[in-house]
């Protein structure tokens, strides 16, 4: 460093990131652990990180819903001769847990649902009337990452991905292509993540042999999707060598704390598979043609995403995605009944609240749920059982009395509005 300011502004800088670290929060929030005899690259969710991916899961599944998605449960396994037909054999192996057994051969844990799909997807005559076809699912898929990789939510071996895969015709394209990247804001913009993303257009490398299909079709697929992305008007870099095997993508990236960048969400097209696994409609001549495929997520992968939040957040999560919403507090003995009965009176609203009656001062019990990162506390003592009324308090202090009713109301708006 040229100047002791710049170094002075550096350390500090480090030191904030160690304090918004996720791998270092999540653990002292209770989100997840990790245990040596499992593994690395295995996290364990514990129920408030679990209560976190629930939260996410129904709220993805029942956006995609709206937006004419159609959910499938496939697989966690497949035999050899799937990933073959796919080319991921070919292509991904090195990154697959392989398994098997001498009179069925070998068999892999997936590390992605679109061969499953696409053999749904064949099971029955397909028409033009009956495209697009948008299927979701929320997958749960295994990669064999080098040990050396792995970094708390950030890079595992197992992961949940809100996977799907829109199979349409050429008319289609640009149309689904781009209600997919809205739906991508719609996810971004909701959980507070969007500002700081940045755009890759990943194009093949020519010079390679790790990918399927021929050049031109290349080509082609690379210009329909670089005009799409212009007509969106979205800046990008473009990354030769960064395609799937299978098609170019367009990847969000998203910067850490400590500022190593890392793909979220990414949407693909595929001109290829389809093709290698029959997949056929009828058009409008009565003739056969091989539909167009989009690889897409909405979220990514859910533990990345929710590493992501938990940094940009520095734990303290918005009040729709907080495992416990608000804690209420007994000042006395004496009032312990009031707080269990207005939690369950919480409960009963939708929104997720605990009661602490330990004999413990009220100071400590503030002092624990601030840790705790609880979005709002509630402290009953005698003059509040008395009034009817409730004293509150935020991340940001002292809110005052107000009445059960309005803060019900008020928690349900702020709920609602995902802020």
């Amino acid at each position: 460093f040229d100047k002791k300011s710049d170094l002075d502004a550096y350390l500090a800088a480090v030191e904030e990131a160690k304090k918004r670290d996720h791998n270092k929060l999540g653990r002292e929030l209770e989100i997840f652990m990790t245990d040596e005899n499992i593994g690395s690259g295995l996290p364990l969710f514990m129920p408030n990180g679990a209560k976190i991916m629930q939260i996410l899961q129904r709220f993805v599944e029942d956006e995609e819903e709206k937006r004419g998605y159609k959910f499938t449960m496939t697989p966690y396994i497949a035999k050899d001769s799937l990933y073959k037909l796919s080319g991921h054999w070919q292509h991904y192996k090195d990154k697959m847990f392989i398994m098997g057994n001498e009179e069925e051969g070998e068999y892999a844990l997936r590390p992605m649902t679109c061969p499953f799909q696409y053999m749904i997807y064949n099971n029955g005559l397909k028409s033009y009337r009956d495209l697009p076809i948008r299927y979701a699912e929320t997958s749960k898929l295994f990669r064999n990452e080098a040990s050396g990789e792995m970094h708390g939510l950030i890079r595992i071996r197992q992961f949940t991905l809100s996977e799907g895969h829109i199979i349409c015709a050429p008319e289609h394209l640009e149309e689904e292509f781009k209600q997919a990247v809205d739906l991508i804001y719609y996810m971004l913009d909701c959980l507070g993540l969007r500002e700081g993303i940045t755009f890759r257009f990943s194009k093949r490398d020519n010079t390679s042999d790790k990918y399927i299909g021929d050049l031109e079709t290349w080509k082609k697929t690379e210009d329909i999707m670089e005009k799409i992305l212009d007509g969106l008007g979205i800046k990008y870099t473009a990354a030769e060598g960064e395609a799937a095997f299978y098609g170019p993508k367009l990847d969000l990236q998203a910067v850490n704390v400590y500022g190593k960048e890392d793909t979220i969400i990414t949407v693909q097209i595929d001109l290829f598979l389809a093709q290698r696994f029959n997949m056929t409609y009828i058009d409008k001549d009565g003739e056969k043609k091989h539909p167009i495929i989009i690889h897409r997520s909405s979220l990514g992968c859910y533990e990345r995403t929710l590493a992501m939040i938990i940094e940009k957040f520095g734990g303290a999560l918005p009040l729709w995605l907080s495992p416990v919403q608000v804690k209420v507090l007994s000042l006395t003995d004496r009032t312990a009944d009031n707080a269990s009965q207005f939690a369950l009176t919480l409960c009963g609203k939708g929104i997720r609240a605990e009661s602490d009656n330990r004999a413990e001062k009220i100071g400590f019990k503030i002092r624990e749920a601030q840790l705790a990162k609880i979005p709002y506390m509630v402290i009953i003592g005698d003059k509040e059982a008395e009034s009817g009324k409730i004293s509150v308090r935020g991340r940001s202090g002292d809110l005052g009395q107000i009445s059960p009713d309005e803060f019900i109301n008020n928690l349900t708006n702020e709920i609602a509005l995902k802020k």
